[in-house]
């Protein structure tokens, strides 16, 4: 029996170590939706990328990363006919394939690498791009949201802001990990030890000073521990290997706050160049209270600035601050319309349960697992509100004595979710009806609810007596 002529093809092109082609079958019940479109998949040091029979006789082809090869590669779709390209979002590797393609106007669909994994056939790079491409003809594929240019340019030094917090914040570690191999026990003593009193004592050890007397009395005047407690936790083994420690962890700690001030710099420059939505005079003047200056603060007006480029003040909302405002704002940008409706950001959001069925029993309701930084900012603002005398502290407590801590903070990051949406959307202001309205309303709502299932069976309720004991 003599073998096909397509699999005598095949096997040559395998001995000459050419990729075979698998053809992918989809179903014949789908509508073609587009034509000129193509699957890109990304690598790190190279890129396929197929655009159908039907726009070159060669559909496969292969790119380096090199710019120059980024740049072939989208004169070559610009060639074929190509208006929309689609391509899963590999780490980093796609942001200059992005913004390339996008400089020479193709539309670049960035899809989630769980929503088409299910390739058929052999794993390969070859299949890969050949299936993002089938998919997307036939619009499969739904592109990640991703924010306009400008607010992306924000996102980006935002989010650099954030890891060089963090950065900084190893060093503190660090400093606290040789003082106390050291066996100073400044940070049982102190609240904070990059505070003014735990720097000044950290930059007089540094510098040469072993006195604990000497080092306790550069305390700040408002510190309430004495100087006698603070001279006692300074009393250590001052061992030469962890003062060199010590030494290099607060030059680097003092190198990433530059960092940071030139960061804010870079920020408010490009904040100044955002169109406005609204004038910044025109904002609600915040009720005057005390608070004491944060680290990592910006020079600027954070909340004015957030209000001129949104038209909305949110830290109108209990539990967003200046900084969580402006990082929402960084995110997701101003343009709501990217969600059709408030339960479709809060989904976005992985905020609302994920519920989980089959025959008929539900087996899993918690959230789904995500990285959304927005949920994360929305969370810590939600845990900010558990001591909050507002309606959405009162919220906050409530369901914390219900369901416990955790799913009060997911829940009240949810509620939180849906009041940005609505003040980004449709321009609305919050206003805090405040914890005894809250109290008040939650009690009418009860007594109804009460009412209704005494009246499904038969019965009235009748208020007592304020005279009438009620025995236990």
């Amino acid at each position: 029996m003599r073998p096909r002529p397509e699999a005598q093809k095949e096997r040559q092109e395998m001995r000459q170590g050419k990729p075979k082609t698998v053809k992918i079958g989809v179903h014949e019940g789908l509508r073609q939706i587009r034509t000129d479109a193509a699957g890109i998949d990304v690598g790190a040091s190279e890129i396929w990328v197929d655009v159908g029979v039907e726009n070159n006789a060669e559909p496969v082809q292969r790119f380096e990363t090199f710019t120059a090869d980024l740049n072939r590669m989208a004169k070559w779709l610009n060639s074929c006919g190509i208006e929309t390209v689609a391509m899963e979002s590999t780490g980093v590797y796609w942001i200059p394939v992005c913004q390339i393609l996008e400089d020479h106007g193709i539309e670049v669909a960035l899809v989630n690498a769980a929503h088409a994994k299910n390739v058929s056939g052999r794993k390969s790079d070859v299949l890969d791009c050949q299936w993002l491409r089938k998919l997307h003809c036939y619009g499969l594929l739904a592109a990640s949201f991703r924010p306009a240019s400008e607010i992306g340019i924000l996102r980006s030094l935002m989010r650099h802001r954030q890891m060089l917090i963090e950065c900084a914040a190893g060093h503190v570690q660090r400093m606290q990990k040789a003082m106390t191999q050291m066996n100073l026990q400044l940070h049982h003593v102190i609240s904070d030890i990059t505070g003014w009193t735990g720097m000044k004592i950290i930059r007089a050890i540094v510098g040469g000073e072993r006195n604990p007397q000497r080092l306790a009395a550069l305390k700040h005047e408002r510190t309430r521990v004495d100087e006698q407690t603070i001279a006692k936790a300074l009393e250590g083994d001052y061992r030469p290997e962890h003062l060199f420690a010590l030494k290099q962890c607060l030059e680097s700690f003092d190198n990433y706050q530059k960092q940071i001030e030139e960061c804010h710099g870079q920020i408010a420059q490009h904040l100044k160049t955002l169109e406005s939505k609204a004038d910044p005079q025109a904002i609600q003047p915040r009720r005057p209270r005390k608070s004491k200056g944060k680290r990592n603060q910006p020079a600027f007006d954070v909340r004015e600035q957030a209000f001129r480029i949104s038209g909305v003040d949110l830290t109108g909302i209990n539990g967003i601050s200046e900084s969580a405002a402006l990082g929402i704002i960084a995110e997701i940008g101003i343009n709501m319309n990217a969600w059709k409706t408030e339960k479709h950001f809060a989904s976005w959001l992985t905020l609302c349960p994920n519920n989980k069925i089959s025959g008929g029993k539900v087996l899993q309701r918690s959230t789904r697992q995500s990285a959304n930084r927005v949920r994360d900012i929305l969370c810590l603002c939600a845990q900010s509100l558990i001591n909050s005398r507002s309606a959405l502290g009162a919220f906050c407590r409530r369901l914390r004595a219900r369901l416990g801590a955790p799913k009060a903070i997911v829940a009240t990051a949810h509620k939180l979710a849906l009041l940005v949406y609505r003040m980004l959307k449709f321009g609305r202001d919050y206003v805090d009806i405040g914890q005894h309205r809250y109290d008040e309303k939650f009690k009418e709502r009860s007594l109804r609810s009460l009412a209704r299932k005494a009246q499904e069976f038969g019965f009235q309720l009748v208020p007592t007596p304020a005279e009438i004991e009620l025995v236990p």
